[in-house]
């Protein structure tokens, strides 16, 4: 556990734009920041982040929280996990010893994982810096591409030593587990029998590509009793080959790529080794080189896509940091908006070969799709981004991209249409053009590429826009049908009236948030324990005069608390019950704050609604701000809880007229219901009257 003064410690520290802004291009807005929401597909910016409150909020979504409840949605990471990444950042040292096997066993199988990677990264990299096989193998490879000391530390490269089970040995004695060796692909768990090998790892059979993949095929699928079988052993995946460890977006070791060096490459098809998916790494939502090139990409505003590990290490080397790579995975739409949180334009950088105007052609209409605009240049025949970054200065590399890279359009014309005199084969090809134009979501942009093509082709708008419209209409009816067979499929079913609907009652699926909008409560409730959190240690009512004759004042908390308590009233979320007890329980006590209290709530669905509760659509700056009268709160507390007091009674109502179109002939039930509307009509009346409303009877 981290102790309350540390985490005190770490919040104090911690500055929200700057967590937020590691993961989101954000652009000043008055005294708050805004960017595109990262927890949904935003076109425009409706991401809040507000530096006086300490808070963010996307006001589409509604997505927010504290720098802490930001780290956990966006990382998937559990609290403690998300302290221990703020504490790091800001250099924080947390008392916790993690290498007992004892302490290790308490962590979660995603933690003991990034620790296990983290040292794996640093062994690498001391075996490159320091042993001597690291140095005359690993170094000299790294040297013969060219690679400066400054890069190869600034990407953490590294070596692993030849023999089968170094790293393995070596993590075991460090007191790591064989189980999340194995997780993390590192080593692979292999019997013994039939494994042709000689003490030092030289020789055998594992080194050759059929041995390669054999590892390759079992490394996931080792039974978890083989991992302690007598019989059973590690073997290193990465052994002899130079290193390559990926980090995502926070800078965490997801992942590491092996390569093969030169000497051993020949006849080999598998020159690189990647780690196998696991609970911190999917190769489809990460790209090497994100969190070295983010800051870079925001600055410039563009992105550069290329292929390799070298590609992007080159690039950063000559000079170009806004340089990521898919590394030989075909682009995903997580990718994508992954790359769109820090900016919309990008600019495939690929080889001039067939490979190269493959994985173009492949990956332009996944972006057009997700609102990037695109550009594409395929570098002369036999250079490729590693190659041609080490000829040149990063002022030639970027003007030869300016001058040589093209839209889509013109790409793809040139690639598909030109010199095709087929009228057939032209139409077709003409027609895929205008296919990747009819998935760009916006309307304008979607018209200016329609109106060049028109243009280019010599070909009447108003005939392209018909086949456009034609292929959207397609995909419109391709879209509600796979709705429809999804929702016959038993997740849900929309519009179907059935016993539940005529029942009012709600699915078990139901999000919180929506069992409380459907109540008539949501809105009063809301602003009431809005106020709790906002101002719920100050003082509303001085000098009241108990029965015992002592002299007490009330905070905010304790009021609302004391008037619903008089008749054991309620709210609808447990939540605000919550929030409601603990403000009237500490409001009392000397410098308690009961927004940062909450804010910083180890349960973190408190905190998450206290962050939401605290901020504002819209923040006015200090000049423009109007100081509340000093009675104004009391006036508005007391307002609220008889604003919640009559929609109580309202709800009240309503039942005794259902249950009077049901009593049938039954009159002393009926005698009895009216009395009771009647006297709840005279609360409702006596509510209305302080509340200053009309009654229409």
């Amino acid at each position: 556990m981290i102790d309350r003064l540390t985490v005190d410690k770490i919040m104090d520290a911690t500055n929200i734009v700057d967590v937020v802004g590691e993961f989101v291009t954000l652009r000043k807005a008055g005294v708050n920041y805004k960017g595109l929401c990262p927890f949904h597909d935003d076109k425009t910016p409706s991401f809040m982040v507000s530096p006086s409150k300490q808070i963010c909020k996307c006001f589409a979504c509604g997505e927010g929280g504290t720098a802490i409840n930001f780290l956990m949605k966006h990382e998937q990471i559990t609290y403690p996990e998300a302290l221990r990444w703020l504490a790091k950042k800001y250099n924080i040292e947390i008392q916790e010893k993690e290498l007992t096997d004892e302490e290790r066993q308490e962590q979660s199988d995603r933690e003991s994982m990034f620790i296990v990677n983290e040292w794996a990264m640093k062994y690498f990299e001391d075996v490159l810096r320091n042993d001597p096989d690291g140095i005359a193998i690993g170094k000299q490879y790294f040297r013969s591409r060219g690679i400066r000391d400054d890069i190869i530390t600034k990407f953490n490269l590294g070596y692993a030593l030849p023999k089968r089970d170094a790293l393995a040995l070596a993590a075991q004695k460090a007191g790591y587990k064989a189980e999340y060796l194995v997780k993390t692909g590192l080593c692979i768990a292999r019997s013994e029998e039939g494994y042709s090998r000689s003490e030092e790892g030289e020789g055998r059979s594992g080194d050759t590509p059929a041995a390669e993949s054999a590892l390759e095929h079992i490394s996931l699928h080792t039974p978890h009793s083989a991992l302690h079988a007598p019989h059973s052993t590690l073997r290193d995946r990465y052994a002899g080959r130079v290193i390559f460890p990926w980090l995502n977006v926070s800078g965490r070791v997801v992942a590491f790529g092996g390569r093969l060096l030169d000497a051993r490459t020949k006849g080999v098809q598998q020159k690189y080794v990647n780690s196998p998916d696991s609970e911190i790494y999917h190769k489809e939502r990460e790209l090497y080189g994100l969190f070295q090139a983010k800051k870079a990409i925001a600055k410039e505003d563009r992105v550069y896509m290329v292929e390799g590990y070298t590609d992007v290490i080159a690039m950063h080397q000559c000079g170009l940091e806004n340089v990521v790579a898919n590394s030989g995975t075909a682009l995903s739409v997580t990718q994508i908006k992954l790359l769109r949180r820090f900016t919309q334009n990008i600019t495939l950088l690929y080889d001039g070969d067939e490979a190269g105007i493959h994985a173009a052609m492949r990956g332009t209409d996944m972006l057009l799709a997700e609102g990037m605009n695109v550009k594409v240049l395929l570098l002369p025949d036999g250079d490729d981004p590693d190659s041609f970054a080490r000829k040149h200065s990063a002022a030639e590399f970027k003007a030869y991209i300016e001058q040589n890279q093209t839209d889509f359009i013109s790409f793809k014309t040139r690639l598909t249409v030109e010199n095709v005199t087929d009228p057939v084969k032209r139409s077709e090809a003409i027609g895929g053009i205008v296919k990747s134009i009819s998935v760009i979501p916006d309307q304008i942009l979607r018209s200016t590429y329609l109106s060049e093509l028109s243009q280019r082709m010599n070909i009447k708008e108003q005939t392209l826009l018909n086949s456009m419209n034609g292929m959207i209409s397609k995909d419109i009816e391709e879209k509600e049908k796979e709705k429809s067979r999804s929702v016959e499929g038993g997740v849900w079913r929309e519009n179907t009236p059935d016993a539940d609907s005529a029942t009012g009652h709600v699915s078990l699926h139901t999000p919180p948030s929506t069992l409380l909008e459907n109540t008539p409560f949501a809105e009063v409730e809301r602003l009431l324990v809005q106020a709790i959190v906002r101002d719920g240690e100050k003082v509303i009512f001085e000098g009241i005069e108990t029965d015992d004759g002592q002299t007490i004042s009330l905070t905010v908390a304790q009021y609302v608390a004391y008037d619903l308590g008089q008749d054991g009233l309620a709210f609808h979320d447990d939540r605000y019950n919550q929030i409601l007890s603990e403000a009237a329980a500490h409001s009392g006590e000397q410098g308690f704050s009961a927004e940062e209290f909450f804010m910083h709530h180890p349960d973190i669905a408190i905190s998450s609604l206290a962050a939401d509760l605290a901020i504002d659509r819209h923040q006015l700056g200090p000049g423009f701000q109007v100081k509340e009268r000093e009675d104004g709160l009391r006036q508005r507390v007391l307002h609220l809880v008889l604003d919640f007091r009559m929609d109580i009674i309202e709800k009240k109502l309503k039942e005794i007229k259902l249950q009077l179109k049901s009593v049938g002939s039954d009159m002393e039930r009926m005698r009895q219901l009216l009395g009771e509307f009647k006297e709840t009509q005279e609360i409702r009346d006596a509510l209305a009257r302080k509340l200053g409303n009309d009654v229409i009877r």
